[in-house]
């Protein structure tokens, strides 16, 4: 048997019932600023779903299998416009590519759980999961208070869509409300608690400037241009700054 396994398991087994539930609430405590935030994104994703001709069960299956706040509202778009299937699949996998970096930073505090719980973080991983317990040490890292931050996070999630669904069937157009500047407010918040170096900085700087100018001059693929040009900057001045000492 793996000998990590068995000792993750038997560190959670000396946890008792009530330990577990408050680790599990304290997780969940920890994300409802950002559920809040993110109420008029979720909001938008069901009401745009519904915009396009979804029916509800279809655009409330987007939030309850997909779940990818920004990739939704991508994808959703992308069928507005008539985009083929393999447009909006390699859209969308673009625009999720950065839980390939979650996964991998959180990699060594997942890794040792059971299969069950490897499956079910990384299916809650999300930017929210991330900010809240993606720069925790292995030490302090704690199923239960992972668990109860994605879970939460997940349930506020498909309540804002099924309230834009319902929305969506009594208030035509929803999306012209300006309801889309949540996603970018809840982007702001989660980044700059996490500026804590020079080279963070250097990143969400260069990607900030890079990202409106590109914008500016109607460049395709932009955004994408700009975060892979920011995470060079950064990850050059990271090494810079290693060598130097």
């Amino acid at each position: 048997m793996d000998t990590s396994h068995k000792q993750t398991d038997t560190t959670d087994c000396e946890l008792t019932a009530q330990e577990k539930r408050t680790l599990f609430r304290q997780g969940a405590i920890a994300v409802t600023p950002l559920c809040i935030a993110v109420i008029p994104w979720g909001l938008l994703a069901g009401s745009f779903a519904i915009d396009i001709g979804l029916d509800p069960f279809a655009s409330q299956a987007l939030s309850a299998i997909v779940f990818a706040g920004s990739a939704q509202l991508v994808a959703t778009g992308l069928l507005k416009v008539g985009a083929g299937l393999g447009t909006i699949l390699l859209t969308t996998l673009f625009i999720t590519s950065r839980h390939l970096l979650y996964s991998v930073t959180m990699r060594d505090k997942i890794s040792p759980l059971p299969l069950r719980w490897r499956l079910g973080l990384g299916f809650l991983l999300t930017d929210e999961l991330f900010a809240l317990c993606g720069h925790q040490s292995k030490k302090s890292f704690n199923r239960w208070y992972a668990l109860g931050t994605g879970l939460w996070f997940y349930i506020c999630w498909n309540i804002a869509t099924f309230a834009g669904i319902v929305a969506g069937k009594f208030i035509p157009n929803l999306d012209t409300i300006g309801l889309d500047f949540a996603v970018a407010a809840t982007f702001i918040a989660i980044v700059i608690p996490t500026i804590k170096k020079l080279s963070v900085l250097i990143t969400v700087f260069v990607a900030m400037i890079l990202s409106v100018v590109l914008q500016y001059f109607d460049v395709d693929g932009g955004l994408m241009i700009a975060s892979i040009i920011a995470m060079f900057c950064g990850y050059s001045i990271d090494t810079f700054k290693r060598n130097d000492a």
